[in-house]
């Protein structure tokens, strides 16, 4: 299960990005990372802005709610999550990977 450490507020783990896909999806676990395939180019930051909207309608919480803590010029991304625990995000999370591993 992917990592997800807690701090005063929020959460925070990290992600692969594939920019560039066919479509936007979660492709599994990568190491202790998400991967993320994302149909947004890697320039002017528009993968950055698909990461966070994708992420944002996942789990259910504002755009507001997440930044990218570290990585905006990285495939290799620290994101961060306001409001949100580490249990709920392992949830969503498995849900998710189960529902994938199913389609």
């Amino acid at each position: 299960m992917i990592p997800a450490r807690e701090s005063e507020g929020g959460i925070s783990f990290f992600v692969k990005v594939q920019p560039r896909a066919k479509r936007n999806a979660f492709l599994g676990e990568l190491g202790d990372a998400v991967k993320l395939a994302l149909t947004a180019p890697a320039i002017e930051g528009r993968a950055n802005d698909a990461c966070i909207a994708f992420l944002a309608e996942f789990l259910k919480v504002p755009r507001s709610s997440i930044t990218i803590a570290s990585g905006q010029s990285s495939r290799r991304k620290r994101i961060r999550v306001a409001g949100m625990t580490a249990p709920e995000f392992r949830a969503r999370l498995a849900a998710q990977l189960d529902k994938g591993a199913h389609n």
